[in-house]
């Protein structure tokens, strides 16, 4: 019955979405805490650049910022993110750097909402004490609004798993491409789509599971 998975890398297709999920959950939460901090910050041109970008980002599809990644900065601006004699490199990239700038902004209000969560009592006694802005947002803000959002960041890690999927519009050799060339070419639609149905949800369930857990034991008392 599943003698026709012997001509697939099916692993291998997985590992390209791991891997993907990986690298863009890094970079996005890099990004979305430097837009939190800005979102915070009483700068009015820092506060507005994140407010504008968020809000921009948001409510513009995955597919489309994908797509203006590989057609708008690789084949018109040339912008190759160091792979421009490899294909396959080049469009893996590409998508990291979309997923990342798309999920930041998610990121972003997940711990916008957690900085909400401090008592403003703490900030003004650390401004009190003489710390400034970074200070105060690195030493007494930020580490609290992570724990207030465990679990919301969880969500965001899970959404993005499966947006990953949108990466096979440029091309990337991640699961849900390989499932589309064997669905063509095999007679086997319902099997192919439990297999990788089955496969998505042993890679988003424990992380469900390992949030839940991490945000009863770290998250902020009520």
């Amino acid at each position: 019955m599943f003698d026709f998975l012997q001509g697939y890398d099916v692993l291998g297709a997985f590992w390209t979405t791991v891997k993907l999920t990986v690298l863009s959950a890094l970079g996005s939460l890099v990004l979305g805490t430097l837009l939190a901090a800005m979102r915070v910050s009483p700068v009015p041109l820092m506060r507005g650049f994140g407010t504008v970008y968020v809000n921009i980002v948001r409510n513009i599809p995955l597919t489309i910022i994908i797509l203006f990644s590989s057609l708008g900065l690789a084949d018109i601006f040339g912008v190759t993110m160091g792979a421009s004699n490899n294909f396959d490199v080049q469009g893996f990239r590409l998508a990291v750097l979309s997923l990342v700038a798309y999920h930041a902004a998610f990121v972003c209000e997940a711990l916008r909402s957690g900085v909400n969560t401090v008592p403003v009592g703490q900030a003004e006694a650390a401004r009190a004490i003489g710390l400034g802005f970074g200070q105060n947002l690195r030493l007494i803000v930020l580490p609290q609004a992570f724990r207030a959002v465990i679990a919301p960041l969880g969500s965001v890690l899970i959404a993005l798993t499966k947006n990953t999927t949108i990466a096979s519009v440029i091309g990337v050799s991640e699961a849900s491409l390989l499932m589309k060339t064997m669905i063509e070419n095999e007679a086997q639609i319902f099997v192919i789509g439990a297999i990788f149905a089955i496969g998505f949800v042993i890679l988003t369930l424990p992380v469900g599971v390992f949030f839940g857990w991490l945000s009863r034991k770290l998250g902020v008392a009520k």
